[in-house]
């Protein structure tokens, strides 16, 4: 369905961000993309979703194709017509709405009117916690609430592709694998294609069915799910694991990232 061609994206015109970055999402799917804190993961999903053109930035080399359609020159809200819908990293909810009210920003666009009553019922069958709290101001609920809320958003918006950006962030753990349980649900049920940005490689892998490994605007390393939790560099790095099970000194952790294996 999504196609990245070797695109580049710099902003002002100066600063380039991302190198020559290639990927795909199939049909259906769960995608992970994975890396450090300013590897460019956020980038990619906006250059996807058009949201670039919002911080004078674009896609200076390279394409974007979505089912064979060329889009890195479309506005965001056309892309989002096309069914690509970014839910943003940091839980940002419309404060002053309510649950319910941030709920239908979702259904803008739509005109179904029953199916979004029916998907709004689907919401709150996910998300029980978002029920007990429809008339309640978006503003003052919990960080976990407003991560239900914000993914729940991106669902009435009927995606066929679901960006979620940094969905764990700042979540306790049981909550984050709450939410993972229900993505992967979701995907199932609906067949929703997911492209997911995620530090905690960890619960990433655990329901992705492909991920792609980012550093300093690079795709280093891609493969199954499987493979990735039993790549060696990956468990290092990303997960906190040894191959030996023991800790390595700073020096030699240096030493080894300069090195670069995977590369």
């Amino acid at each position: 369905m999504l196609n990245l061609n070797n695109i580049e994206v710099t902003y002002l015109n100066v600063i380039r961000v991302l190198h020559g970055v290639s990927l795909e999402v199939q049909e259906g799917s769960i995608v992970a993309l994975l890396g450090a804190n300013g590897a460019g993961k956020s980038t990619t999903l906006k250059a996807i979703s058009g949201l670039l053109y919002a911080e004078e930035g674009e896609v200076t080399d390279g394409s974007i194709h979505w089912n064979g359609e060329r889009i890195d020159r479309k506005s965001a809200e056309e892309i989002g017509k096309l069914g690509i819908i970014q839910a943003l990293e940091g839980r940002r909810v419309f404060g002053h709405l309510t649950t319910e009210e941030n709920l239908l920003v979702g259904a803008y666009y739509r005109k179904d009117r029953r199916a979004i009553k029916q998907d709004m019922a689907m919401v709150y069958d996910y998300f029980p916690r978002l029920k007990e709290l429809h008339h309640n101001t978006a503003g003052y609920l919990s960080g976990g609430e407003q991560q239900m809320l914000v993914i729940g958003r991106a669902m009435m918006a009927t995606p066929k592709l679901m960006m979620l950006d940094e969905p764990s962030l700042g979540l306790a753990p049981i909550l984050v694998e709450e939410i993972y349980d229900i993505i992967k649900r979701f995907n199932t049920e609906h067949k929703t294609s997911v492209l997911l940005v995620e530090q905690n490689v960890r619960i990433a892998l655990s329901i992705a069915n492909y991920g792609y490994v980012m550093e300093n605007g690079r795709i280093v390393l891609d493969g199954s799910a499987e493979f990735l939790k039993n790549n060696e560099d990956v468990k290092e790095f990303y997960m906190g694991l040894t191959a030996m099970g023991t800790k390595k000194s700073y020096r030699e952790v240096k030493h080894y990232k300069r090195r670069k294996r995977w590369l």
